[in-house]
């Protein structure tokens, strides 16, 4: 027998804490026996390959029941056995069942216990059970407070209850989601592919190749910077603090850029035509944003008590994203302009919930609404979802497509025109001459970009002063997010649900055992297959073959070749769980949300693009059950480079929200220049990917403030300012403290490119967990990290810190505006309360620097800049960049 975690533990000092003993050593009895069982069928179909045998890996139940004989014991649960020396009954009952009822729960307190205390999972839930509960609160019955626990409870004697808000709404509780925070520049492991030789772009300098990081010496102190190569060998070391600024080339179709050559104004030049063409496509783009913000559209009221108790109803937690994206849609719908919103988020991720949050006010306040869908399967699925959510509502909803008969469809037509169905959902059918609205307030676009030309047409003309929501799951790359004018009717949805697994994505050859282990394994528990073969012709005799492969499998096929009705007949079986295996082709690419099917096969995977493949995988995982996606190609080696670099970026990017990264990751592959068209792809191929949409913010960013001032004047303006910095000690990570060249390059490019001290001290305390403390050199970094951030809040081009000496630079004279603003004049004032110790000096060009003297080290000068940043801003706690 192996020794076991509980081996390692003293019985006279450790408790160990069960919960229902006896079920526990059942289910670990279960879990043992499934492994035994797994391992023997292993070993028979690979006798070759060596595997660890169970026992090593898990306790029996006997072993358990053993392992905790010597420990003293406490063991929760509902049930006690003869063996307990004593039992504590707490004399609790379970939370009532509500069933989402508001006035049950208000009975319920009305006269329940002297206290009761409602914990919900977030502060938005708090507020809508605090609207919805005034009167309860009011007379001092009921507290609501964020709190997390998984169920409530009635204490019987003590006139005490604790209610959870997801048992009161039937949600699921899990636990709340935090936003991670995404980092630019080289990311989605560009920079840990950056390989010597690679085509890097300085956005200061031009295209060049990389050639590994190296140690340099300035002033007599050792740096670390990444060496870049240009045209006829001339070299440039990027310094750490600014390796923000580098990124690989990405251009288009594989091309082979010619590299810069320095000190020639080559690359100003290019750049500058760059950003003179660019700016005309932005200026277009911006008198059409003008154009929509200057019609007169219908203002929505504020959220109603239904609105509210709608809202608390919906059966999980909001993640960040989706509250935020609700927020600026019903925003957006309170505006008198027109609303034109695109919400993007991956497959999965809550996008329908903002559709039905937004239809419903529009509806409340007795507007129409719109819900163009691209395939019938989808209408009938937003129908039922629609009908469950609204189910408690006076709200009519209907679908049209060609799933209704002809007098059926006349019925729903006359209806809308009278105003009698209030949310109407449907295929292209609904932008039909004969399809005529009473009062239309909003129309929402399901996935857009699968409409044809003439239906886009039709659509421009329903749109006119109609609110509209877009909704799509194609990802839109991390740059594009804020080249697209940087107006706010753009919402990125990129929190997965909580509990969401990542899907196990694998590249196989094909292989029956194989597929036979994946579909067994999948119906053992209860779930579906989706068999995927894109190829009409043969799809029968794939069936045959799966059948013979598992006999008695309940399998049907399904292709855009079969009648209508018969495909959307197999569809809702299959729905409805009333065979196992569809064999389909890549038709249920968009739409089919089946949580109960956890595993796609996709045969052939190497002829589906990135995106595409994307999108069909997002057909699994939609539960919190562990989802796989088995790839398989005929031979791995026959591939051609393209198509084993796509399969290869779905495997690695299986986590979740990964749709934005295979987007970069695809304009690697292909080229970047296909998805922007054929006027912008020529800019791309000039200056790479990552400057192209530096230049476009700029351009942007210029006519903003220049001239269309007057459009932008309520909105804030992008910070484009960089600060340099300078110092005269070692600012590196040391080889000694991390050898990895990769890890410390990605520890460099995130450390440079941080918005705030938080984003530099979350950082700081990663590397200190992962390896140890820091030495003096990594100190020095974040320093005069920390003092570009000063500079960057203050508006200096240059700080430096050498010869025990603070030098302050300010803006070339010609930025008039930065001396007659607010930040100069407390700058001075600080400066000359500095006494003898500062001077002001102007250089040969005109500008101006000030001078700290008697500053004895650079933690010194981080603190004499802190206390300028406090005196100017007034606050301890710069403003974040």
């Amino acid at each position: 027998s192996h020794r076991s975690f509980l081996d390692s533990l003293s019985s006279e000092s450790a408790v160990v804490v069960m919960v229902d003993e006896d079920v526990t050593i059942a289910n670990t009895t279960a879990l043992f026996e499934s492994s035994v069982e797994a391992y023997r069928h292993f070993v028979e179909r690979h006798p070759h390959i060596e595997a660890q045998k169970p026992e090593f890996l898990f306790q029996s139940g006997d072993d358990l029941r053993e392992s905790i004989q010597p420990f003293r014991r406490i063991t929760t649960g509902t049930f006690s056995s003869s063996s307990n020396s004593a039992i504590v009954d707490l004399k609790c009952s379970p939370q009532p069942d509500f069933n989402s009822s508001i006035e049950l729960l208000k009975a319920s307190i009305d006269s329940g216990p002297a206290t009761t205390f409602i914990l919900c999972d977030s502060k938005g839930q708090q507020q809508r059970l605090t609207d919805l509960l005034e009167t309860q609160i009011s007379s001092g019955k009921v507290s609501i407070v964020v709190g997390s626990l998984h169920e409530g409870f009635v204490v019987d004697d003590s006139q005490l209850a604790v209610f959870t808000d997801h048992q009161i709404f039937n949600r699921f509780h899990r636990p709340s989601t935090r936003k991670k925070k995404s980092t630019g520049g080289l990311s989605l492991r560009a920079l840990k592919d950056l390989s010597v030789g690679d085509f890097v772009v300085h956005v200061d300098y031009g295209i060049g190749t990389f050639d590994g990081l190296k140690k340099i010496t300035v002033r007599g102190k050792e740096q670390e910077a990444a060496k870049i190569l240009y045209k006829d060998r001339d070299s440039l070391f990027v310094n750490v603090n600014s390796i923000h600024k580098l990124h690989k080339y990405s251009g288009k179709d594989g091309h082979q850029p010619g590299l810069t050559k320095l000190g020639t104004g080559q690359w100003e030049r290019k750049k500058a035509r760059t950003k003179k063409r660019v700016k005309d496509i932005a200026r277009d783009l911006i008198k059409l944003y003008a154009q929509r913000r200057a019609a007169s559209g219908h203002a929505f009221p504020p959220d109603t008590i239904w609105q509210r108790e709608m809202e608390a109803s919906f059966q999980y937690e909001d993640t960040p994203d989706q509250s935020k994206a609700i927020d600026f849609v019903k925003e957006d719908m309170m505006q008198p302009s027109p609303m034109d919103r695109l919400v993007c988020g991956d497959v999965g991720f809550g996008k329908t919930e903002v559709a039905v949050r937004a239809a419903f006010k529009a509806v409340q306040d007795g507007r129409q609404v719109a819900i163009l869908v691209p395939t019938t399967i989808l209408a009938e699925q937003h129908l039922e979802t629609f009908s469950k959510r609204l189910a408690r509502f006076p709200v009519r909803i209907a679908a049209l497509s060609r799933f209704r008969d002809p007098q059926e469809q006349k019925q729903i037509i006359k209806d809308v025109a009278s105003g009698k169905i209030d949310v109407l959902i449907g295929t292209h059918r609904i932008t039909s001459k004969d399809v005529v609205f009473k009062d239309l307030g909003l129309l929402v676009i399901d996935e857009e970009q699968r409409f044809g030309v003439s239906i886009k047409e039709k659509l421009r003309k329903l749109k006119v002063n109609v609110d509209t929501l877009t909704l799509t799951a194609t990802p839109i790359p991390r740059t594009l997010q804020f080249s697209l004018l940087g107006a706010r009717d753009l919402s990125i949805i990129s929190t997965p649900p909580p509990n969401r697994q990542p899907i196990v994505t694998e590249i196989h050859t094909y292989d029956s055992e194989l597929i036979r282990d994946a579909i067994v394994y999948e119906l053992n528990r209860g779930g579906q297959v989706f068999f995927i073969h894109n190829r009409v012709k043969s799809i029968e005799e794939m069936g045959a073959k799966l059948r013979d492969t598992i006999p008695g499998i309940r399998l049907r096929v399904a292709h855009g070749q079969m009648p209508p009705r018969t495909l959307e007949n197999v569809m809702f079986d299959f729905k409805n769980h009333k065979f196992d295996v569809l064999l389909s082709t890549n038709i249920i690419e968009n739409g089919l949300d089946i949580s109960n099917a956890n595993t796609i096969i996709i045969n052939h995977a190497n002829r589906f693009g990135l995106a595409e493949l994307h999108q069909l995988r997002g057909r699994v995982g939609r539960s919190d059950r562990k989802a796989f996606c088995y790839l398989l190609v005929s031979s791995i080696h026959s591939l051609t480079r393209e198509a084993r670099q796509r399969l290869q970026a779905l495997e690695e990017f299986s986590n979740l929200g990964a749709g934005f990264g295979l987007a970069m990751r695809d304009m690697d592959i292909r080229g970047a220049g296909n998805m922007l068209g054929a006027e912008q792809s020529g800019f791309i191929a000039d200056v790479g990917f990552e400057t192209y949409h530096k230049i476009l913010d700029e351009a942007v960013s210029e006519l903003r403030q220049d001239e269309f001032k007057e459009l932008f004047k309520d909105q804030p303006t992008p910070a484009l300012f960089e600060t340099a910095v300078d110092v005269d000690v070692d600012a590196l990570i040391p080889m000694t403290y991390l050898s990895s060249n990769n890890e410390r390059l990605n520890l460099y490019r995130r450390i440079a490119e941080a918005k705030n001290t938080e984003e530099l001290h979350a950082i700081s305390s990663e590397m200190t967990d992962r390896f140890g403390p820091f030495p003096e050199q990594v100190n020095s970094l974040f320093i005069a990290s920390r003092l570009k951030l000063i500079g960057q809040i203050l508006h200096l081009p240059r700080i430096t810190y050498k010869n025990s000496r603070l030098f302050l630079n300010f803006p070339d004279q010609k930025a008039s505006d930065y001396f007659s603003a607010s930040l100069f004049q407390p700058v001075m004032e600080w400066l000359d309360e500095s006494g003898q110790r500062f001077v002001m000096k102007q250089s040969k060009q005109g500008t101006m620097r000030a001078i700290v003297q008697e500053v004895n080290s650079l933690g010194d000068a981080m603190t004499l800049c802190e206390e300028l940043v406090e005196h100017v801003t007034g606050t301890e706690n710069e403003p974040q960049l």
